[in-house]
């Protein structure tokens, strides 16, 4: 039997000196929420999330994207879903930004 491990979330971060970008890569799913907020802490706003390689997100990411973005965060590269799917949840009680 083959055991096939799940790709994880990679995080990569660039800068133009005023713009933080986050390129996110692979599952964005609620247990990786802590590293992600510690990284938005780390940098603040103004900041960009590329979401051009996310494979997967629950609701809790998307709750936190809203939040995110209504906060001032920019996301690039949003699959059509997620942004559907954040349409639906954006008046269901979203979650804070953690820089609030």
């Amino acid at each position: 039997m083959l055991a096939v491990s799940p790709v994880t979330l990679k995080i990569e971060t660039a800068s133009d000196g005023e713009t933080a970008t986050l390129r996110l890569i692979g599952r964005l799913e609620s247990g990786n929420l802590g590293e992600l907020e510690a990284q938005v802490r780390r940098l603040r706003p103004p900041l960009v999330f590329d979401l051009d390689e996310v494979t997967l997100v629950d609701v809790a990411v998307v709750r936190f994207l809203v939040a995110c973005e209504s906060d001032g965060v920019a996301l690039v590269h949003c699959a059509p879903y997620i942004r559907e799917w954040m349409g639906r949840e954006e008046g269901r009680g979203e979650r804070r930004p953690p820089w609030s």
